[in-house]
């Protein structure tokens, strides 16, 4: 997330030089970089942020997996427990996922509004007051894993059981007010198990809201 003066990092999965550019190499503006958890299309390149001086957010199970070459710049954040990041205000929460202790977030910026940024999840029993834009994982369709998953029972029942479903997600928009949202990201798609054009119809159908498909380098005005 970026303002004019400052940006937040939301996972280091990224090359740090590819994040880089992102900001036009204009470094001093991040503030800090959160994790969601320890895998690594998540977290791998956590090292590198951390060696350039970036104070990584991450709970303790994440820490604690993680091999931290810098270990003063991870601060353990707690469950439900609101903190700053700048001028970012980061209220982290628990998720559904094969992982230590993986965290959902929501962030509010003055300029940028209230964002919730949901990923690995196979569901969210919460819900966000004051939405202005929803960052969150579509992984597959009910109907497109049941078709390709036969005979792949292990594979099938670990994305069931750990990314949420397009149903799931839509119900999870549904659950929350939308009324001041303005954009809908959906993240994580499965390269075997999803159809963008149909998950991008089907949540702007049940939403009304504007819904993009993320993509890499992808820039959405918040």
């Amino acid at each position: 997330m970026e303002a004019e003066h400052s940006a937040l990092i939301i996972e280091c999965g990224m090359p740090l030089f590819e994040m880089k550019k992102m900001i036009d190499f204009n470094v001093e503006k991040i503030v800090g970089a959160l994790i969601t958890h320890e895998h690594n299309d998540h977290a791998k390149y956590h090292n590198d942020y951390s060696g350039s001086a970036i104070n990584i957010y991450a709970s303790s199970g994440t820490c604690s997996f993680l091999k931290c070459i810098f270990p003063v710049r991870y601060k353990r954040i707690e469950n439900k427990k609101t903190f700053m990041v700048g001028e970012f205000k980061v209220l982290p929460f628990d998720v559904a996922h094969d992982a230590k202790e993986p965290f959902g977030f929501m962030i509010h910026h003055p300029e940028c509004g209230s964002v919730l940024f949901v990923t690995d999840t196979y569901y969210l029993p919460y819900k966000f007051p004051g939405l202005n834009h929803i960052i969150i994982e579509a992984n597959y369709s009910d109907e497109i894993i049941e078709k390709k998953s036969i005979g792949n029972k292990f594979v099938r029942d670990r994305v069931l059981e750990s990314h949420m479903s397009l149903e799931n997600c839509c119900g999870v928009l549904l659950a929350n007010d939308l009324t001041a949202v303005n954009n809908i990201v959906l993240i994580h798609l499965s390269d075997s198990n999803s159809d963008e054009k149909k998950f991008k119809s089907e949540v702007e159908r049940v939403t009304g809201k504007i819904t993009h498909i993320a993509k890499n380098k992808m820039t959405i005005n918040l």
